[in-house]
């Protein structure tokens, strides 16, 4: 595999895979200067989490048998979050579950991770 995220992707081998896969692009969609990465590696999930950061970390791709659960870390300050938010708030943080007959707002998600860039550049400025 040519990066981690990639490799990520491919080990799930089913639908969320290819979930996974449309919410890196709507994310990568939104911002040539996202900074994506993989974090929290364990034994558990020696794969880790992939992460998207810009000013700070955006949001997280976790995945799960039943779900792929994207985590905003400044959730709270997103409001309702364009419609896509589905999972209790936790502090400030706020996710969506996407499970396998879902259909993911694509247009939504990019414009809801510009926000959340928004919320962790100073001024709220974009370059």
């Amino acid at each position: 595999m040519s990066d981690p995220v990639s490799e990520k992707i491919a080990s799930l081998g089913d639908w969320r895979g290819a979930v996974l896969a449309s919410i890196r692009q709507a994310i990568n969609d939104a911002d040539p200067e996202i900074v994506e990465e993989i974090k929290w590696r364990k034994a558990s999930n020696p794969l880790g989490v992939p992460t998207w950061s810009r000013g700070g970390i955006i949001c997280t791709g976790e995945t799960y048998k039943e779900e792929v659960k994207l985590t905003f870390m400044k959730g709270r300050g997103l409001g309702e979050g364009q419609g896509l938010f589905n999972v209790c708030a936790d502090g400030v943080r706020r996710a969506i579950d996407v499970c396998e007959a879902d259909e993911l707002d694509v247009s939504a998600l990019t414009a809801l991770v510009r926000q959340a860039i928004a919320l962790n550049l100073p001024n709220g400025n974009r370059r």
